[in-house]
């Protein structure tokens, strides 16, 4: 099983969970037994994941408590924002972590279980082959939790491109392989992982797998009652 390092997004202020989130940072929201960050941490360490990168800044103090407390025998860097850098600030932020090696990176809100194992392996087995960046993506039919009606992409053979009318609704599953160098195409500190994706899909180097198991978005307080009720 090959090693690698994951980078989990976990600085944003989880507004849409609100009123659980006024007092308790997103990834410390407690389904089952553990957290979303004890769900994450255990899911890819079942997949070779030997170091954790976690970017911080709302309510920091409680993700670092919590870290110390109860997961202090793991290899975790807590990276603190003084101000919040946004999904692909946060991601450059942290690059001195990665020794120019090629980073997986996923959100804070996604319910990863067992169901996507065989997904997630098949992606990032490809983790040392990517030249620019890689997105797992998912059909709108197996999501839970996201219901929009527009998709995020296109996938055309393995290439994206921008979604537009009258395609399949196909969404972004959160998870990433980024190559260090793809944040030398803007000088900007603070800004969405969204600046960088269009600038690839313009240079035709953003590209993608489809996972084929279900995927559950920890969006609001219903979809953490689904999982309590049938996990």
């Amino acid at each position: 099983m090959r090693e690698f390092t994951l980078m989990i997004l976990a600085a944003g202020y989880g507004t849409r969970m609100l009123p659980l989130t006024k007092k308790t940072p997103k990834p410390l929201l407690k389904i089952k037994n553990n957290t979303l960050l004890e769900n994450t941490i255990i899911f890819f360490e079942k997949l070779g994941c030997t170091k954790f990168i976690i970017n911080t800044h709302y309510l920091h103090q409680r993700i670092e408590t919590f870290v110390k407390k109860k997961l202090s025998k793991k290899n975790i860097i807590l990276n603190y924002e003084i101000s919040i850098l946004n999904t692909g600030g946060g991601i450059k932020n942290s690059l001195q972590y990665f020794n120019n090696k090629n980073l997986v990176v996923t959100n804070s809100d996604i319910f990863w279980d067992e169901n996507n194992k065989q997904d997630v392996m098949d992606f990032i087995q490809d983790i040392d082959n990517i030249e620019a960046c890689s997105i797992l993506l998912l059909n709108k039919i197996n999501a839970i939790g996201l219901n929009k009606d527009k998709g995020d992409f296109i996938l055309e053979d393995t290439f994206i491109k921008k979604w537009i009318d009258n395609n399949p609704i196909i969404y972004y599953s959160g998870l990433q392989i980024v190559n260090p160098d793809i944040f030398n195409l803007t000088k900007k500190e603070k800004f969405s992982m969204n600046l960088i994706w269009n600038k690839l899909i313009n240079k035709r180097k953003l590209t993608g797998k489809i996972m084929k198991s279900q995927w559950i978005h920890v969006g609001d307080i219903n979809t953490i009652n689904w999982i309590n009720k049938f996990f």
